[in-house]
C-alpha cells in the first residue's frame, strides 16, 4: 500500500508521482506547527490581557479564533504538502483510523514539537524587549500553558482539565476524519476543521487554557516555570486518549477514505 493517501488529515489530489517526500512533509508540518502555534500563543500572551496588558484585551474569543485561524491558514497552506495535521494527537488519532503510516508517526510528533518550540521561542524574544516586567509576569503567569488550579483561568481542577483535553480532542479528530472521509466536501475541510477548534477553544479555554495538542502544550510549558512543567501531562495524556478513542470508533460510523 502507498504511504500517499495514508499521510493526509487534508485531503488532496496529486498524481501519484509528485507525492512529496518524506523530508518536504515534516519541514511542512513543523512550518504548520509553526503559523498555529505562534498565533495562539502569541495571542494570548500578548493580547489577550492574561499578564496585564491594558488596552489589548481580546479576551478568550479572540485566542479561540486565532487557535481556529491558524489551524486554517496552515491547513490551506502545508495541507497539501504533509496532510496538515500539526499536533501529535491528530497524527496518532489517523494513524489508529488505519489513515496514517503507523512507521512515520514519531517523525511527524518531532516535526511538529520542533515547530511548536520554535514559535514560542521567537515569542518568548519577542516578550524580553517587552515593559519592564512583561516578560517576568507572562512566564509566571504559565506563558500560556495548560493545566488546574493557577494555570486554569477559571481555577478548574484537575478532573477537568483532564475530560475537556480528552472530550475535546476526541470530538476534533472525529470532525478531521468526517470531514475527510470519501463523499466529503473536501475543499472545504480546513475551514471546518478550523471552526471546530475554535468552538472548542470557547468551551475549554476557561477551564484549561486550551490545548488538543500535546505539541503546542509541551512548547508553552518550557517558558511556563515549574508549575507549567509539572502539569504538562495534563495536556498530553488526555489528548492523546481522545484522539486514539476518536480513532478506533469514528471509521465505524464515517465511510473510510478511498485507497
Amino acid at each position: 500500500m502507498s504511504d500517499a493517501p495514508l499521510t493526509s488529515a487534508i485531503p488532496v489530489i496529486r498524481p501519484a508521482d509528485r507525492t512529496p517526500g518524506l523530508r518536504r512533509r515534516l519541514a511542512a508540518e513543523a512550518a504548520g506547527t509553526f503559523v498555529l502555534v505562534f498565533a495562539v500563543v502569541g495571542t494570548a500572551v500578548f493580547a489577550a490581557g492574561f499578564t496585564g496588558a491594558d488596552g489589548m484585551n481580546v479576551g478568550f474569543t479572540g485566542v479561540a479564533l486565532a487557535l481556529g485561524l491558524g489551524v486554517v491558514v496552515s491547513a490551506y497552506a502545508f495541507g497539501p504538502v504533509s496532510g496538515g495535521h500539526f499536533n501529535p494527537a491528530v497524527t496518532l488519532g489517523l494513524a489508529v483510523a488505519g489513515r496514517f503510516a503507523w512507521r512515520h508517526v514519531g517523525l511527524y510528533a518531532l516535526a511538529q514539537l520542533v515547530g511548536a518550540v520554535l514559535a514560542t521561542t521567537v515569542l518568548l524574544l519577542i516578550a524580553a524587549g517587552g515593559p519592564h516586567g512583561f516578560l517576568a509576569s507572562a512566564q509566571q503567569s504559565g506563558f500560556a500553558s495548560i493545566g488546574s488550579g493557577p494555570l486554569s483561568p477559571g481555577g478548574f481542577s484537575i478532573g477537568s482539565v483532564f475530560l475537556v483535553e480528552a472530550v475535546g480532542t476526541f470530538v476534533f479528530v472525529a470532525v478531521i476524519l468526517g470531514v475527510t472521509s470519501a463523499g466529503a466536501e473536501n475543499a472545504f475541510a480546513p475551514l471546518a476543521i478550523g471552526l471546530t477548534l475554535t468552538m472548542l477553544a470557547l468551551v475549554s479555554i476557561p477551564v484549561s487554557d486550551t490545548s488538543l495538542n500535546p505539541a503546542r502544550a509541551l512548547a508553552s510549558a518550557l517558558y511556563g516555570g515549574q508549575e507549567a512543567l509539572a502539569q504538562v501531562w495534563l495536556a498530553i495524556v488526555p489528548p492523546l486518549i481522545g484522539a486514539a478513542i476518536a480513532g478506533a470508533v469514528i471509521p465505524r460510523v464515517v465511510a473510510p477514505r478511498e485507497r
